[in-house]
């Protein structure tokens, strides 16, 4: 093979590891952005049903969007048993339920405990 071959090869290859980078990262970005639009739209229904003020609203926002990937990457890991996915979920629900205790009042915690054993019941 000549040197002007290889240089091709190693050209193309390099245009199609760019162009799958590319593509990664703005798959990532575009998922990161609905992630953002999701958490924030959650964070305002939850306002209005618990009474938040801005700064809880906002706070619940990033909590939504911590867990939300903490949860998924959970989901996604393909090494664990299901019994092992429940476990981790649940140890990451209770930490999420200390971290929105102490954003909120016990009153707004415990709706928003009822709110949410009331929709799980309806899936």
């Amino acid at each position: 093979m000549k040197t002007q071959q290889k240089i091709a090869i190693i050209g193309a290859a390099g245009f199609l590891v760019a162009g799958f980078v590319f593509s990664h990262f703005y798959l990532h970005r575009k998922s990161r952005e609905e992630l953002i639009e999701i958490a924030r739209e959650l964070a305002y229904t939850w306002k209005k049903e618990l009474e938040l003020d801005f700064e809880q609203t906002s706070k619940l926002e990033d909590l939504i969007i911590e867990y939300t990937l903490k949860k998924n990457e959970i989901i996604n890991a393909t090494a664990l048993t299901e019994d092992e996915t429940i476990l981790k979920l649940r140890d990451i629900q209770k930490a999420e339920h200390r971290k929105l205790q102490k954003l909120m009042s016990d009153k707004q915690f415990a709706k928003y405990l009822e709110v949410n054993k009331k929709i799980s019941r309806k899936s």
